[in-house]
């Protein structure tokens, strides 16, 4: 599904701009603190710490635009995926242990809708982040080397008409995907094809069914 025919003196189309990346990395730090202590791994303050770091590496080994190649950036890009990822996992287990054996932060319902919404936004992002890691090999690689068959397609692949020339999908449009994934609990636009899409796409579809069914069912109880 490539579509990199260019000749061998013809220029790339820039690449992804870091900052949409960047923010939502940010909005990630941010949610363990807005949380009970009980929902972060270990303190409120060590995976933002770590997700920083990498971050701000990131920014100074690759500035600007996603374009540089090299292992060691191609592995901070993933431990950062998989700091944010290791948070989200954590918080939402928590949560549901909460609501299946009891807590007393989840016998209030505005903490408890409160809480709800704060892991199911930190499962979101974390899982875009998967996305847009998984497909194709991450940003770098979607630019330098665009795959023939990509993990993902999105409707401007399989329609280039209805996309601007060198269309290539950034971190929003896989952000996208994991809302949708996670509101309509399966593909909506965007089609996984590879079988490590499914099982990320099935996965969270089980995830965000389980923690909105129980904080639905326990904040109904709660307010009645």
């Amino acid at each position: 599904m490539s579509d990199d025919n260019r000749g061998p003196g013809e220029a790339l189309p820039r690449a992804e701009q870091r900052w949409t990346a960047s923010a939502f990395v940010l909005v990630a730090m941010t949610i363990p603190f807005l949380l009970p202590a009980r929902y972060a791994a270990g303190d409120a303050w060590l995976l933002p710490t770590v997700e920083g770091i990498v971050l701000l590496t990131l920014i100074v080994v690759d500035p600007g635009r996603i374009d540089r190649p090299g292992r060691w950036v191609r592995a901070l890009s993933i431990g950062l995926v998989v700091a944010i990822a290791a948070g989200a996992a954590w918080a939402a287990g928590r949560l549901v242990w909460d609501l299946l054996h009891g807590n007393p932060q989840t016998e209030a319902a505005d903490q408890l809708l409160v809480a709800g919404a704060l892991v199911w936004l930190q499962t979101v992002i974390a899982f875009a982040f998967l996305y847009w890691e998984l497909d194709g090999g991450g940003a770098v690689n979607r630019h330098l080397h665009p795959a023939e068959h990509p993990d993902v397609a999105f409707p401007q692949q399989l329609e280039p008409r209805l996309a601007a020339p060198d269309w290539r999908p950034v971190f929003f449009d896989y952000l996208y995907l994991a809302l949708t994934n996670a509101t309509a609990f399966s593909p909506t636009d965007v089609m996984p094809l590879s079988r490590r899409a499914k099982l990320a796409m099935a996965s969270q579809s089980l995830l965000s069914i389980v923690i909105l069914s129980l904080v639905v069912a326990n904040a109904v109880n709660l307010l009645d």
